[in-house]
């Protein structure tokens, strides 16, 4: 016998309470994630900046030589309540006036104190009564899938606020010197021209990341320079006004290295730097490097490209005598070279 259809009554228990339920609870993470992010924006935005910038004329007829023009600025934010503002190097980069409007308005001159484009990080120090500073967190503890908010001043629109998550932990990022950045923050909370130099925040309201660049024209892969870097380098640049890094004087270019060769010398690495040039009068030229060498090693560490040489030649070893691992016509020699400051080269 076939079963007449019984219509499910609107007073059932199924229609009542499971869509009152779920709605009840869309409603509690919607509310939540809300609350989240204003609580973010509201601790960080006082301290978030507009970075106005004036550069010198160059190439174009003027009465003054000396007259600057106005350039497409940034972002920044306030981290001492004495008014040292974090930035990206290359929104202050060759600056002939810096100017900077504050979340409220007013508008002050900055003092550049240092930049250093290896890492695309400055500090510039403004002179203001009432300045709240940023709290800074630890990108060490953030986790992929984590809430992030981003504020600057996209296109000149202060104080604009989107939010995303972290994308990708432990990036590297090529600055505009040459040298990679290592352990950059991806995320996909949306960035725009005049974002950079703005705070990447959590949902505690900790910055945790230095917002510095999109990648064109895909859509939601952002990056940001990991607030650990950025506190290191603030540091160096508040105490010297720069950052040194090391520089021996070679250019060259990653090969692979024939596996004979990687099993005979029992090395840890299967690739190197093959040496293209070697500058004259460089810390390289008088360690006797010469072009064709191949570097497998720089102290104890393996070298399987420039990047693990660019890593490697930092502050620590400006002025040192450092073992570099090279290969020379198939034997393995080791050179001691001593590296000089860098002065914002590409090679290495």
């Amino acid at each position: 016998m076939k079963r007449a259809f019984q219509p499910v009554s609107n007073d059932s228990p199924d229609t009542q309470d499971i869509p009152h339920s779920v709605s009840a609870q869309n409603d509690n993470l919607l509310d939540a994630y809300s609350r989240a992010v204003i609580h973010a924006a509201e601790s960080v935005s006082p301290s978030v900046v507009n970075i106005g910038v004036r550069h010198w004329l160059r190439g174009r007829q003027s009465t003054d030589p000396h007259l600057p023009e106005e350039a497409l600025g940034g972002s920044g934010f306030v981290f001492t309540p004495d008014g040292f503002i974090l930035t990206n190097s290359h929104v202050v980069h060759n600056a002939a006036r810096i100017e900077v409007t504050l979340s409220d308005g007013r508008l002050f001159q900055a003092q550049m104190i240092g930049e250093d484009p290896a890492s695309d990080l400055a500090v510039i120090r403004i002179t203001a009564p009432n300045l709240a500073g940023a709290e800074l967190g630890d990108s060490k503890s953030v986790r992929v899938g984590q809430l992030v908010v981003a504020i600057g001043n996209p296109y000149g629109f202060q104080c604009t606020v989107t939010a995303g998550v972290i994308s990708a932990l432990g990036r590297s990022l090529r600055s505009q010197s040459g040298r990679l950045i290592d352990n950059v923050i991806q995320t996909d909370a949306a960035l725009n021209p005049g974002n950079s130099g703005g705070p990447l925040v959590t949902s505690r309201g900790e910055v945790i990341g230095v917002n510095t660049a999109v990648i064109f024209p895909a859509q939601g892969l952002c990056f940001a320079i990991a607030i650990n870097t950025a506190k290191h380098v603030a540091g160096l640049l508040i105490r010297n006004g720069k950052v040194r890094h090391g520089y021996i004087g070679v250019a060259g270019q990653n090969v692979p290295l024939h596996r004979r060769l990687v099993r005979f010398h029992n090395l840890a690495v299967e690739s190197g730097v093959l040496v293209i040039s070697v500058e004259n009068h460089s810390p390289a030229q008088r360690a006797g490097m010469s072009e064709g060498d191949l570097i497998v090693g720089y102290g104890d560490h393996p070298v399987a490209g420039i990047d693990d040489l660019h890593r490697l030649l930092t502050e620590q070893h400006v002025g040192v005598s450092v073992p570099l691992t090279i290969l020379r016509r198939g034997e393995k020699t080791v050179l001691h070279v001593i590296p000089e400051e860098s002065n914002v080269r590409a090679n290495s």
